[in-house]
């Protein structure tokens, strides 16, 4: 797939995304964590996506000063519980929530599409079915509210 092609995708899941995410919770059902692979499976899709992003040119600028590891259990974390595993995300980082820990990053809809095109490039890496990234991403959307700033 190009990138162009995935970029178009990305947003037309992203549109979808927002509306049918608030239909979605709270996330019970457990399909997408199995998806995913369950906790293992989360894993690895983390431990793909976080040299990804700190190697994208798009967005490594946003990592630079980030504490990777502390990133890597929250994201882990979120990814669980937002796919109906049963992990509870506390959505805090050094106590504070998604819009006042992103900010000061000034992050742009590119960016969040970047990172958003990682996630689900990782995820292909570990043979997750199309029908299942685009279900998590569907929970994930709403944060772009709360994320893009600029």
């Amino acid at each position: 797939m190009t990138t162009m092609t995935l970029s178009k995708h990305i947003g037309a899941a992203l549109l979808l995304a927002s509306s049918l995410a608030w239909a979605q919770t709270p996330y019970t059902e457990d399909s997408t964590f199995q998806g995913l692979g369950g906790k293992a499976g989360i894993k690895k899709i983390v431990d793909t996506f976080i040299p990804m992003v700190t190697a994208d040119v798009r967005i490594k600028e946003q990592f630079v000063d980030t504490d990777l590891k502390q990133l890597a259990e929250r994201l882990a974390e979120q990814l669980c519980e937002f796919s109906g595993g049963p992990c509870k995300y506390t959505g805090k980082y050094k106590d504070r929530d998604m819009s006042t820990a992103h900010i000061d990053l000034k992050i742009s809809n590119a960016q969040f599409n970047a990172l958003t095109e990682d996630l689900q490039l990782a995820m292909a890496a570990h043979g997750v079915a199309n029908a299942v990234q685009n279900k998590l991403i569907a929970k994930l959307a709403p944060m772009q509210r709360d994320i893009v700033t600029k």
